[in-house]
């Protein structure tokens, strides 16, 4: 392939994030509304590709990265609750309907694929009776339709957009998605039933004191009276300070449901879940491709979710940028932060964007000197198979949130 004019290798500019005095970083764990609809609308895509392949041979064209939880009402005491009101799951976006003389029954799929995934995330939930689910999925746009169906040997970009990755994390980015994932771990949630899965966790770190707040949706049905929700809390607090303590190497200071109060205030729900109370979820409001909201790094505001597999680098550039860095920073240890990002053109081919730029900071300027060529090389060859990108997103390898 030659070296590509449009890939540079640089120099960082800035301080790394890790040494900076100050980092915000937050994520919105599985149950949050956001990641809800995330999750549904991308269960959507890879159950439509799916479909798609076996009826037609092929991915036909589809953009379901549009969606909304309308949050429910409830009555919730402890010991128990019920869904007043139900919570509405609105699937928007656009997909091919037809090929050639084939019809694909695309809400059908959608719905199923948006049970599917609740019935996988959430354990309290009636998905008959307390939410509702409707498809406003349409016919896509014929332009962009051509475009995705242009028989090239390598798929044309949907869009003209750009993808962000960096590696390695921070101490404080790993903390927070790490906390979240043992929260809503399978093991955590046999051992305390009563933790729902709607959890948001904000790491502040400032200079070298970190501390965590964490929203913890209770299972009411699974708590008796204001002690006993107290007790629990102590417990995961606990809990929690323990797990931090390991990973970030100093005690961290852990604070959970601030908003509770003596007066009987609990942040309990019926199912574990804040959306059935008012709490409503959008596609693209919540944690990036990496699983974190990171506002001291630099970040791309696509909504991956949803969005097709094919050639939709709103989604593949994303992941892309991601694999890169992770890349770089395991080969070279001497990499102490690597930021990499990529734009396309809408209608070139995705195996060679627009530009490629990524920057990189190392102790000694000599130390990038002596790997820039290699790192050059990780670019192009990662760029060569995008096209496995495509594969691994319909399998489910990579997550969008």
């Amino acid at each position: 392939m030659g070296s590509m004019k449009n890939i540079r290798v640089a120099e960082g500019f800035s301080t790394v994030v890790a040494e900076q005095p100050v980092e915000y970083v937050e994520r919105k764990g599985v149950g949050h509304p956001d990641s809800l609809i995330d999750g549904i609308m991308e269960r959507a895509s890879t159950d439509l590709s799916k479909a798609y392949i076996n009826s037609t041979g092929k991915i036909l064209h589809h953009n379901v990265d549009k969606g909304l939880i309308v949050g429910g009402s409830s009555n919730v005491s402890f010991g128990d609750g019920v869904i007043t009101k139900p919570i509405e799951v609105i699937l928007a976006g656009r997909a091919a309907r037809s090929y050639q003389d084939i019809e694909i029954d695309v809400d059908g799929i959608a719905i199923k694929a948006a049970k599917d995934y609740l019935k996988e995330h959430t354990r309290f939930l009636d998905l008959e009776k307390e939410v509702i689910f409707q498809s406003k999925i349409l016919k896509g746009s014929a332009d962009l339709n051509e475009i995705f169906d242009r028989n090239t040997d390598v798929p044309l970009a949907n869009d003209t957009s750009f993808g962000i990755g960096f590696a390695p994390f921070t101490k404080t980015e790993k903390l927070v998605l790490e906390t979240e994932k043992l929260l809503n771990g399978a093991g955590y949630k046999e051992k305390h039933p009563e933790v729902g899965e709607d959890i948001k966790v904000m790491g502040v770190r400032d200079m070298d004191e970190i501390s965590l707040t964490v929203a913890i949706a209770f299972v009411a049905g699974k708590i008796t009276n204001w002690e006993d929700y107290e007790d629990k809390k102590a417990k995961i607090h606990s809990d929690i300070r323990d797990f931090a303590r390991k990973i970030a190497g100093t005690e961290v200071d852990v604070v959970i449901n601030n908003g509770d109060n003596r007066s009987g205030k609990a942040y309990i729900t019926k199912s574990g879940l804040s959306c059935e109370a008012g709490d409503d979820g959008s596609v693209g409001r919540g944690n990036r491709v990496n699983g974190l909201i990171t506002p001291f790094r630099k970040m791309s505001l696509e909504a991956a979710a949803g969005k097709n597999p094919v050639n939709h680098i709103g989604k593949i550039y994303n992941i892309l940028a991601n694999e890169i860095a992770n890349d770089i920073v395991s080969l070279y240890p001497q990499v102490k932060e690597c930021n990499v990002s990529i734009v396309s053109q809408i209608g070139r081919k995705i195996d060679d964007p627009k530009h490629l730029d990524i920057k990189i900071s190392t102790e000694r300027k000599e130390e990038l000197d002596n790997i820039r060529k290699k790192i050059n090389d990780i670019a192009e060859q990662s760029l060569e198979n995008i096209g496995y990108l495509t594969q691994e997103m319909i399998s489910g390898k990579h997550s969008m949130f």
